[in-house]
């Protein structure tokens, strides 16, 4: 009986900066041997390939696209080379595929499949902006976007700061970065004064910027976080 193949999770860059950086040499030795990919944007993924490793042939790559417009039924197609004994690799556009990323739908259907997954070491924002923070990492949560609508996201951030004073728990979240600026005001007029917030952006590249503060203080803090990927964290102290 043929072997599976395997189910590499590869991860990339969070930005325009030296993979050597941030990448171990696994992820290298990974795009060495892997020739089919399953990623969000073809042009990023090849140029993803093409600074990691400056010698693998493009013309020999195989790319499924993996976004908001896939069909869920393409899914399974995707991963069938695994059945064939192909390594295939998932990459997200940036960061861990698989962590608030649309591969965790592939890496289902692995598993269902007795295909083994591996995932390879690479930056996760989520982690680093937490590991950065100085709050609780040993109970935190990540909530994605919070609502566009004004009053549901006070709502929101408002539910989040008591699930932090309650749980002692730290609150993740994200926004589309053309909202941050907008996000950030919200957040300084919903909040209580004393509840912390650490405002963690361009993680990894030369703009990097963490800063935890409590609210008061926030607003006497001027910061631009327009078009910069960012994560919020928030956490009422009991």
């Amino acid at each position: 009986m043929k072997s599976l193949g395997k189910l590499y999770l590869i991860p990339t860059t969070l930005g325009e900066s030296d993979p050597m950086d941030v990448l171990p040499q696994t992820v290298k030795r990974a795009i060495d041997f892997i020739d089919y990919y399953i990623v969000e944007n073809e042009k990023t993924a090849r140029k993803s390939i093409k600074i990691v490793h400056p010698e693998k042939k493009q013309p020999d790559l195989k790319i499924s696209l993996l976004n908001k417009h896939t069909d869920v039924k393409e899914h399974s197609e995707m991963i069938a080379p695994c059945l064939q004994g192909i390594n295939v690799g998932l990459m997200s556009e940036a960061g861990c595929p698989g962590v608030a990323d649309p591969g965790a739908a592939i890496v289902k259907i692995a598993h269902e499949k007795g295909i083994q997954v591996v995932p390879l070491v690479g930056p996760s924002s989520i982690l680093l902006a937490l590991m950065g923070s100085g709050m609780n990492g040993q109970s935190f949560a990540f909530n994605g976007y919070l609502p566009i609508e004004k009053s549901e996201k006070k709502t929101a951030l408002k539910n989040l700061e008591k699930l932090s004073f309650d749980k002692n728990q730290s609150q993740l979240f994200i926004e589309t970065p053309y909202r941050n600026n907008k996000l950030l005001e919200d957040i300084l007029q919903s909040l209580q004064p004393n509840t912390h917030l650490c405002i963690a952006c361009d993680i990894t590249l030369p703009t990097e910027y963490i800063k935890t503060f409590r609210v008061a203080d926030w607003k006497k803090t001027k910061v631009d976080l327009h078009n910069r990927p960012c994560i919020f964290i928030i956490h009422r102290m009991n």
